[in-house]
């Protein structure tokens, strides 16, 4: 089934280390992926060491897409496309059973992956292979097919008081 945590509320991420967790628990294998990260988010950590979880390449330096300018945009967007289309190929020869795509939807708003490629591939995955994706503001044809959709809504957040994220809470 597919499934999609977004919103403007935190712990889209932390719905799916969750997931990965239990899934991982139960003995299914999932590959977990994650766009505009780097390899320094808490969660990484210990998923590396989790039996039947994979992680795949990350970044060592990113800047938030907002303070990018266009250059380093585009070079985001190559090493972006080029971990969906690795995982893409890992996914489908390695027979996982739960692909994570952690902030894809994100990769795709800020036009560093193509919309149409990655709705193809979560349409054509096989039955058999749970599909989770994160960000904010999903494609409305990616609702409509999802079989899982949560909203994450913000009601209140310390960063609206000028409090940056923090190790080991919000990365």
């Amino acid at each position: 089934m597919k499934h999609i945590y977004y919103g403007d509320g935190k712990g889209k991420t932390t719905a799916a280390v969750g997931l990965a967790v239990r899934a991982a628990g139960s003995k299914l294998k999932v590959l977990f992926v994650q766009f505009l990260k780097t390899e320094f988010s808490g969660e990484r950590h210990m998923l590396s060491h989790m039996e039947n979880v994979t992680l795949t390449f990350c970044p060592l330096e990113l800047k938030f897409t907002f303070e990018m300018d266009e250059k380093e945009k585009a070079q985001a967007s190559k090493v972006f496309k080029g971990i969906f289309e690795r995982s893409v190929t890992t996914a489908l020869t390695e027979k996982y059973d739960m692909v994570i795509f952690d902030e894809i939807i994100e990769a795709i708003n800020a036009d560093m992956l193509s919309e149409s490629e990655v709705f193809e591939f979560i349409t054509n995955a096989p039955t058999s292979m749970e599909i989770v994706m994160t960000g904010h503001n999903p494609p409305q044809r990616f609702i409509d097919i999802a079989d899982y959709v949560t909203e994450f809504k913000s009601i209140k957040h310390p960063y609206d008081r000028g409090i940056t994220g923090r190790i080991g809470i919000e990365f």
